[in-house]
């Protein structure tokens, strides 16, 4: 879903490099299969309260188990890179009032890089130094030798100002997915890296636990993988005996919930004791990837009469997880703080032909919700979100409304709570998070 540099690239136009891996993946593995739920960029409480809450369980419960109420998380990610074109910091998620509704962030991202968890962007991350009207507590950073800057002690200040706060390292996503090959030879290494650098105690007291975005384990995303059946769950063990039951663990994984797609590819089931939740990137099921169209909704609730490939809406996603047995309560729902959209359209209803990408602030094909409400406000509604028709451009994103009818959705099926990617797509007063329940 979430990539370095730009957020989520058009993950389509790996299409053609994941139809030349698709033959050396395991055979039957990918039958059918097509990217659900990328990105990319051109782009947890005291842990030992969370430990008691939140430990993974011993065994994997039978099929249609179900959380008897719906859980509270609300998990927005924050981008490392989103400090320099978007200009987007950590003081606007005080600002904006959004630390007041979130219970964990996931920064993203660390890269994988020779099977190992590595840094991402150091400027960005620990280096960077704000000054006192830039930093959350009104104090300037200091050159002081040891000094820790950036974003992380940007995140050290909020957290003191939000105590129950947590935040979670995610490594990967869809630019650094491929490193992961390379860890899942020596899953013990491989963790064991990731605890010294998310445990570093430079920034120890920042980071409440490890998230991983694998896009996508044996089966194809901006790469392929051909590391197995077995290799996601192999690492998610070896990430929970390092790290314990007092640092979260958690993944975001597929949404592509087709007959033989990226679901069937890996065995989540079999993680899903390692974890204490996991992220169904429940967006991004379509896009101008596919130029000419059918135009669509990247993030349908459910599916619809004419919807271009089944199993690609949340409701199915969620049925197919928690059918494998996967506890709903360890199923958080995803919201995209984004539209995805096409030119040369001429259809208002979804389903119609067009010409390519519409245009994008930073990205052709995608635009932040915060300028498409304004610039091409919703005109209609299919499949439990909104879609847009302005001029000759066709638009698809979630408003507070239908955040409204997927958080009714969340709660009915038992779910542990919401993610969302990622905070700066919302308005400066933080529109879209305060309409999650």
């Amino acid at each position: 879903m979430l990539r370095p540099h730009e957020k989520r690239l058009p993950h389509r136009l790996a299409a053609a490099a994941a139809g030349l891996c698709t033959a050396a993946l395991t055979a039957g593995a990918l039958t059918g299969t097509a990217t659900a739920a990328p990105a990319a960029p051109s782009a947890a409480t005291a842990k030992t309260a969370t430990a008691a809450a939140t430990a993974p369980s011993a065994a994997r419960p039978a099929a249609g188990t179900q959380a008897t109420a719906a859980g509270s998380k609300v998990v927005g990610y924050f981008t490392n890179w989103g400090v320099y074109q978007r200009n987007y910091h950590v003081k606007n998620i005080e600002t904006s009032g959004s630390a007041n509704k979130l219970t964990h962030i996931n920064y993203a991202f660390g890269n994988v890089a020779g099977g190992k968890c590595a840094i991402g962007d150091s400027y960005a991350d620990y280096d960077k130094a704000y000054t006192a009207d830039q930093s959350v507590d009104g104090k300037a950073d200091t050159w002081e030798n040891g000094a820790l800057r950036g974003n992380f002690n940007q995140l050290r200040k909020l957290k003191k100002l939000h105590p129950d706060l947590k935040v979670i390292w995610s490594f990967g996503g869809w630019t650094w997915s491929g490193g992961f090959a390379e860890a899942a030879k020596n899953p013990a290494a491989f963790a064991q890296s990731c605890y010294d650098l998310v445990e570093d105690k430079r920034w120890a007291d920042v980071f409440d636990g490890i998230d991983i975005d694998w896009e996508y384990p044996n089966a194809c995303g901006l790469t392929c993988d051909s590391s197995g059946r077995n290799a996601f769950t192999n690492v998610m063990k070896a990430l929970r005996e390092k790290f314990g039951s007092s640092n979260l663990v958690t993944a975001a994984i597929t949404a592509d919930a087709s007959a033989g797609g990226k679901i069937d590819a890996a065995d989540y089931a079999g993680a899903a004791q390692y974890v204490d939740w996991y992220n169904p990137m429940t967006y991004d099921y379509f896009g101008a990837w596919d130029a000419k169209g059918p135009t669509a909704p990247h993030s349908p609730l459910t599916s619809y009469n004419g919807i271009p490939k089944a199993g690609f809406n949340s409701a199915d996603t969620i049925k197919k997880l928690k059918g494998l047995g996967i506890p709903a309560n360890k199923l958080l729902l995803g919201i995209g703080f984004y539209g995805r959209g096409w030119s040369g359209v001429t259809q208002d209803a979804p389903g119609g032909t067009a010409t390519g990408a519409a245009p994008g602030k930073y990205e052709a094909g995608i635009e932040d919700y915060k300028d498409l409400k304004g610039r091409c406000p919703a005109t209609g509604k299919v499949g439990g979100t909104a879609y847009a028709k302005c001029g000759d451009q066709w638009w698809s994103y979630d408003t507070p409304e239908t955040i409204g009818t997927k958080m009714a959705y969340k709660n009915e099926q038992g779910l542990g709570g919401t993610f969302f990617w990622e905070l700066s797509g919302d308005t400066t007063t933080g529109e879209l998070i305060k309409a999650i329940k």
